[in-house]
């Protein structure tokens, strides 16, 4: 029934919660597993004090996305653990927008996002969008 699953995540407890929900339904399927999280670069400000305070042989790993590619490696470490095929994807934007545009530029088949959105509101404002306009089913985790 479902081929590619996608699961959104933006690395936080909650979020991690829907990320085990995907998990479990992609193992159920034997689904791919798609990736996904939006995210906001790191300032150049916060990029220049870590990396001064990085010894040198680690200073290269100190990006603008270095938080969310720790939240997919950790994600695709844990697919791979299970057994399944994975892939991962992120990209600068507006959450809402850039989560349905990723999914149907993949092809998922089902989408899973937790009930929390920005700012910490019950059902907010980035999962009530997704559900508007995702290009696929949505299943919403319950992660309060």
């Amino acid at each position: 029934m479902f081929n590619t699953i996608a699961v959104a995540t933006d690395g936080t407890g909650t979020a991690d919660r829907a990320v085990e929900m995907a998990l479990d339904i992609a193992a159920h399927y034997n689904a791919r597993l798609l990736i996904l999280s939006v995210y906001e670069p790191v300032s150049a400000a916060q990029l220049a004090h870590e990396q001064a305070e990085a010894p040198e042989d680690i200073q290269w790993s100190i990006n603008p996305t270095e938080h969310v590619d720790v939240t997919l490696a950790d994600v695709t470490e844990r697919a791979k653990a299970r057994g399944l095929e994975s892939s991962a994807v992120a990209r600068e934007g507006e959450p809402a927008s850039v989560i349905c545009e990723l999914a149907e530029a993949h092809g998922a088949d089902l989408l899973v996002i937790g009930n929390k959105g920005m700012q910490r509101r019950l059902f907010g404002s980035v999962p009530r969008s997704i559900c508007q306009h995702a290009p696929c089913s949505v299943v919403v985790a319950k992660t309060t």
